[in-house]
């Protein structure tokens, strides 16, 4: 077998295939077999015809059609090998001659990763928000704890902004209740915006026994993003107590035994949670700087699936679950179809330019992925999923995915890499240290992986 390679573009190339008719063989007589398997031919009995009479029955042009067919993944993954080659996707092949006894030509055009340089990182210079966690801060945070200790008591009066209500909600569209628009004794809080659009307004000022309608827009169920006639009754109204802020509140909400070590400890959380988004933003910054660095072509193929994916996933799956489509996904976006798919194919753009990049670092810095690594990822991917550990596991191995998540690790460790060499400064113009590697780590496949968009190996071959 002869093979040459044509560079079409920096990310596409033509491989050129000669096959002397002798390299068929095993293929032929893999061909020969399998139509024996299949066809029946009287006086002779299965599988022992010979080959002459396929010939004569069925025709060598189906036995030649069957062989090439079995050997040309063979010949394109050799000349792939030959050339050193690392294609993106399935190639376009195209026989271009085959001549009985003497050679198959073909043609096989693929994308393929470009050559990428990666220039000195070690001057990238970021800004990021400092930490600062004020009085403000703590004080809200231990208020929202305190929000999850309130109790309720039932109260003979007109409901007001905070109460609890339990009411019952009919909705009518086009004047007909809808077969899933009643729902009988729901919890509500006013003012807490979980549920329609003027419920707050209707409820307020009602005692238990009233009742109010009003029109609003449904955000799920059979009439999702219609407008609705809702009625609602409330069958009580209860009052929200909060308990004291005292060290015996401390007892019940904590581990601790005065309000004081209460607050410390939820200073120390703000700030642990604020280092945290900081190291994400690093990450972010960062990248994005290095990217500008390098230069790196896209396929136009690759682009094209990627930011089909990206709008399935979203159209059929994060909508659909919300009960929206994408016309409606926009209108609330108030986005036009333009601009949303400009921002879709630069996101698109961009997840397969910080793969592109970090496989490179992966290589050029030789980054490797031992167990534990690989472990501590696939425990905060399933947490991220909603999924236990061992259903995350189990499906990662049934999907053959176990190579994407060492891909996610070790571009993670590549991009954290970078950060660690670039000057980080706070907006204060102290600079910043990530010194907690695990947590630089895990903050940069969070970013890693935001990038390329839903996990997915965008670029596998």
């Amino acid at each position: 077998m002869k093979s040459a390679v044509e560079t079409l573009n920096p990310t596409r190339v033509r491989l050129t295939v000669e096959v002397p008719f002798e390299e068929l063989k095993d293929s032929l007589d893999a061909a020969y077999k399998k139509i024996n398997q299949q066809v029946t031919v009287k006086g002779f009995r299965k599988g022992k015809i010979p080959a002459r009479v396929i010939d004569q029955r069925f025709g060598r042009g189906a036995v030649l059609e069957e062989a090439v067919n079995d050997a040309l993944p063979r010949f394109y993954t050799d000349a792939v090998n030959e050339a050193e080659l690392n294609p993106l996707g399935q190639p376009e092949v195209d026989i271009t001659e085959l001549k009985d006894g003497e050679t198959l030509n073909f043609t096989a055009e693929v994308d393929i990763r470009p050559t990428i340089e990666i220039p000195d990182y070690s001057g990238i210079e970021v800004e990021v928000d400092a930490v600062e966690v004020t009085d403000e801060d703590v004080e809200k945070a231990v208020e929202q704890l305190r929000e999850r200790f309130a109790s309720t008591s039932p109260v003979e009066r007109a409901a007001e902004d905070g109460d609890v209500v339990t009411i019952d909600l009919e909705a009518k569209v086009d004047g007909e209740v809808l077969e899933d628009g009643v729902a009988n004794g729901v919890s509500y809080t006013i003012g807490s915006g979980e549920l329609l659009d003027g419920i707050d307004d209707a409820v307020k000022g009602l005692e238990a026994g009233g009742e109010a309608t009003f029109t609003s827009e449904l955000k799920g169920g059979s009439a999702a993003g219609r407008e609705s006639e809702v009625t609602v009754k409330v069958t009580q109204v209860a009052a929200r107590e909060l308990p004291e802020l005292d060290d015996d509140f401390a007892q019940l909400a904590s581990e601790f035994d005065t309000l004081e070590e209460l607050k410390a400890d939820s200073r120390k959380r703000l700030e642990n949670m604020k280092q945290y988004d900081q190291a994400t933003q690093a990450q972010e910054r960062v990248l994005d700087k290095l990217l500008e660095l390098v230069e790196v072509p896209v396929p136009e193929k690759l682009l094209e699936d990627e930011i089909n994916t990206r709008k399935h996933n979203l159209e059929h799956h994060q909508l659909a679950q919300m009960g929206l489509t994408l016309d409606k996904y926009l209108e609330l976006q108030g986005k036009t179809a333009e601009e949303f798919d400009e921002e879709t194919r630069e996101a698109a753009v961009k997840g397969i330019k910080t793969q592109f990049v970090l496989d490179e670092l992966v290589n050029k810095e030789k980054l490797n992925v031992n167990q534990e690594e690989l472990t501590e990822h696939l425990m905060r991917r399933a947490a991220s999923s909603g999924m236990s550990p061992d259903q995350f596991a189990q499906a990662v191995v049934q999907q053959n995915q176990v190579p994407l998540l060492v891909g996610e690790v070790a571009r993670g460790k590549a991009l954290a890499v970078v950060v660690e060499a670039a000057t980080v400064k706070d907006t204060n113009g102290e600079i910043v240290d990530l010194e907690d590697e695990d947590e630089a780590t895990e903050a940069a496949e969070t970013v890693e992986a935001e990038a390329e968009g839903d996990g997915e190996d965008k670029a596998e071959a």
